[in-house]
């Protein structure tokens, strides 16, 4: 009867022992979880977020339509601040002709913070001119600052409009006064009206 009593002890201090030890490891894992952020649960290079077929559309002070962004893909990296738009077309209405200018690239860059969206790729900027003929910027590289209201690169442009075509390394445009700044190497070649 003894050795039984004795099993029954050993039995109640055996887990009162494992009870310990799982109470003490539950503790100590508390203490060490590891730090399971987003970023670090996906890699750095994953988003935090996309969008389908997002569209994206901007209003002035008397309700009409400024701008319209559409993106087959954004993907949102909430660390960095920014939006990664894959093929973004925008229709960006001139407030004085409510002529449309168009743009698209192959890759836009959006930095949330400062208001600038970085292009890349075949990036075309397109609007139908007085004459009725288009008028064309092409690039491989723009930055649009859209809170200092400037277009600027660095790379080579190619300007294309009723007259003829300008090739320049380096532009810099501010919108809203609609004066453009070729940086360097601009040549041109400009078709003279015929005599009637």
């Amino acid at each position: 009867m003894l050795s039984r009593l004795n099993q029954i002890r050993l039995r109640y201090v055996a887990i009162a022992v494992l009870a310990a030890v799982l109470i003490d490891l539950l503790w100590q894992s508390d203490e060490k979880s590891p730090d399971n952020t987003a970023e670090q649960l996906r890699g750095p290079d994953e988003p935090d977020s996309f969008v389908v077929n997002g569209a994206y559309q901007a209003y002035d002070e008397e309700g009409n339509v400024s701008v319209t962004i559409t993106s087959p893909r954004i993907e949102q990296f909430d660390e960095q601040n920014r939006a990664h738009m894959q093929e973004p077309r925008a229709t960006l209405i001139d407030a004085k002709s409510g002529i449309p200018w168009k743009v698209s690239a192959e890759e836009g860059n959006y930095l949330l913070e400062r208001d600038v969206i970085d292009l890349t790729g075949n990036v075309v900027i397109s609007r139908i001119l007085e004459s009725g003929k288009q008028g064309k910027l092409e690039t491989p590289h723009l930055t649009l600052d859209n809170d200092k209201r400037i277009v600027h690169t660095d790379a080579p442009v190619i300007l294309t409009d009723a007259r003829g075509v300008t090739r320049a390394t380096g532009m810099k445009a501010w919108i809203d006064k609609r004066i453009v700044k070729l940086q360097s190497q601009v040549e041109g070649q400009y078709e003279l009206p015929s005599a009637q």
